[in-house]
């Protein structure tokens, strides 16, 4: 059996508050496999981001295990969780993040160039992720030319340009309508699939993570 692609066990996190400790995760213990595409659900300030972010070695001051593609991220100093970050996770926010004074097409080339491909290397993956999501004929064109779920399609090539063994998405299409929002998730789902990655998705639409291959709930601190 294929070694799971990430994996927490007792992850902790509290956050002191006006002299109060605030315990936002309490013990989670959570196994994705590789390729599979798992919904994080919960209500806003469930901690669904919390989470996130402590698997995505963003943030410090967590307790328990965090296992990525077999490595203990508790034993990386900042270049080990630098390199993970780089090397095998992708992200995805509610908000696209891309750089403003850049192309669709740059900003798919960069995270490639700062792994180390070649410019005509990059600029062939970006075209091509960038036209599986139907962008072909805005490789151009810079953000403000965009509209708001084009630019999450942007944002989704970039994660998986440097083809992540996991991405991290949080409320991926909130920021959205739900017409467009219906259209970005099935074409993110396509493409996380068709990568070969898997996905760690935080909503709070359950009819969204009914589409994916399994749900897990985030209640105070817990997984259900």
């Amino acid at each position: 059996m294929s070694e799971p692609v990430l994996q927490t066990r007792g992850l902790k996190r509290s956050f002191t508050q006006g002299g109060v400790v605030i315990e936002v995760l309490r013990g989670v213990d959570l196994t994705v496999a590789p390729g599979e595409i798992v919904a994080l659900l919960g209500p806003s300030g469930s901690g669904k981001s919390t989470l996130l972010q402590a698997v995505g070695l963003l943030e410090g001051g967590f307790e328990g295990s965090i296992r990525i593609a077999g490595e203990e991220a508790s034993k990386l100093d900042d270049a080990g969780r630098t390199r993970i970050r780089r090397d095998t996770l992708g992200f995805v926010y509610q908000f696209h993040h891309l750089l403003p004074d850049f192309s669709a097409a740059e900003n798919v080339v960069l995270p490639q160039m700062v792994h180390g491909a070649t410019r005509a290397d990059a600029d062939a993956r970006a075209e091509s992720l960038l036209s599986s999501l139907r962008l072909g004929n805005r490789l151009t064109h810079r953000p403000s030319q965009l509209s708001g779920g084009e630019q999450q399609r942007v944002a989704v090539a970039r994660a998986l340009a440097n083809r992540p063994a996991l991405v991290l998405a949080d409320e991926p299409t909130g920021n959205l309508d739900e017409a467009t929002a219906d259209i970005v998730f099935a074409e993110f789902m396509s493409l996380v699939r068709g990568e070969g990655s898997a996905a760690l998705v935080a909503t709070h639409n359950e009819r969204l993570a009914a589409r994916m291959d399994r749900v897990v709930r985030l209640h105070e601190g817990v997984l259900e």
